[in-house]
């Protein structure tokens, strides 16, 4: 992955860097995809997320998360774009001509086969129980529950490794640097994700953004009236804030307080990820 830099001709060229990704020019598979049309944010018509929009139009592609088709070996036809998700994506064709789409690691490329099952080769794009994975190995989309899809480590350049075994369940050190147990019948695939260097990447101008469905952002400040507007409104330019510590609209915590609550899966970390 490179890092596209531009000649200052205008103000947003100059600070602008986009990222050259390593795809196929061809077109994705219509089968493969769904229409994203629909109020984004919106929840029964109602503002359910402050500033989101849907931005530029375009079609949501279909990922193979649970990669259930054991031991049926598939090729890569082509590795695409998905203007979706950060990572590249790949397009399988399995020996019995159905195809799917699964999130491309880094070294998958045009004509590899790949595999899916228990007591495989550990190679780059094949999905494995964590059991059978060795120690070290960088792995992605990881199953929290066994045949339920993969909800873990699915972002540009994101991996974890595989640090111990014990009975029925591994140890896996997260990007956070959270230690997890996770039961060892649980799938993941081998390698980490492409583009890497998608967090090097400057919009370089606001209307990038828009097109990516960010929204403009009002400042709490701004707003006049506490009451009704937001905690931080009413006369702020010698006061700032007014308050001790920032506050969300609804009058919470906004800086230093942890939100955490499903205290009922804290048996799975090992090592949490502010411990030293």
């Amino acid at each position: 992955m490179t890092i596209r830099t531009y000649k200052p001709t205008t103000s947003t060229l100059r600070s602008r860097k986009s990222l050259v990704r390593e795809v196929d020019n061809v077109k994705p598979e219509k089968r493969l995809m769904l229409s994203n049309v629909g109020p984004s944010a919106r929840s029964r018509g109602r503002v359910s997320m402050r500033h989101q929009d849907s931005g530029a139009r375009k079609m949501y592609r279909i990922i193979d998360y649970k990669r259930d088709k054991l031991n049926i070996p598939a090729t890569v036809e082509s590795i695409q774009y998905d203007p979706n998700r950060g990572p590249n994506i790949a397009l399988l064709v399995y020996a019995d001509g159905e195809k799917r789409y699964i999130l491309a690691p880094e070294g998958l490329k045009k004509g590899i086969k790949v595999l899916s099952g228990g007591n495989i080769e550990a190679t780059v794009g094949n999905a494995i129980p964590l059991k059978d994975i060795p120690l070290g190995m960088q792995i992605h989309n990881i199953e929290l529950n066994p045949k339920a899809g993969a909800v873990l480590v699915r972002g540009a350049g994101a991996y974890a490794v595989l640090m111990a075994k014990e009975v029925g369940f591994v140890n896996l050190k997260m990007p956070s640097g959270e230690v997890k147990k996770v039961s060892g019948e649980c799938y993941a695939t081998i390698g980490a994700l492409s583009n890497p260097d998608l967090r090097n990447v400057r919009l370089g101008k606001a209307g990038r953004n828009r097109h990516l469905g960010v929204r403009p952002a009002v400042r709490g400040v701004a707003m006049g009236n506490p009451s009704k507007g937001h905690p931080h409104g009413g006369s702020y330019k010698t006061t700032g804030i007014g308050m001790v510590m920032p506050k969300t609209p609804w009058g919470k915590p906004a800086r230093g307080v942890r939100t955490r609550k499903r205290k009922s899966t804290d048996y799975s970390i090992v090592k949490g990820r502010h411990s030293k």
